[in-house]
């Protein structure tokens, strides 16, 4: 069983930055790949970022949403059991509750539907 619990979200003007944070209860965090979703009012939750496991020798892999790309970046520390989403640039259109996931998959997948665990959320809004 995994607990998550994210943090930082916030109000912020276009342009502006925040960090998120999500916090993981569980000795097998680090093989669990590590997903960050989020979900407007109205429209369903969609994917933002993934990071896999980085048991491997080369590390771990990241993915992102094409609307993310090149503003958004998501980490893993593992001694630490968290995962960050630092997000800059941002625009009216990434306003959002914010969910971190886990999947016990440990390459993990971009759909909602493979992640185990999920966060409560934490809201963004990026006022124009």
């Amino acid at each position: 069983q995994v607990q998550l619990v994210e943090s930082g979200g916030g109000l912020v003007q276009a342009g502006g930055s925040l960090r998120l944070s999500c916090a993981a209860s569980g000795r097998t965090f680090s093989r669990y790949a590590m997903g960050w979703f989020r979900q407007a009012p109205g429209k369903e939750r969609e994917f933002v970022a993934a990071v896999n496991w980085s048991g491997n020798w080369s590390g771990s892999s990241t993915y992102y949403a094409d609307s993310v790309k090149g503003r958004f970046t998501i980490s893993r520390d593992n001694a630490k059991n968290t995962v960050v989403l630092q997000m800059n640039s941002l625009k009216p259109e990434d306003t959002a509750v914010y969910y971190c996931a886990a999947d016990k998959n440990p390459y993990g997948g971009l759909s909602r539907f493979e992640y185990d665990y999920w966060g409560q959320g934490t809201q963004v809004t990026v006022s124009s």
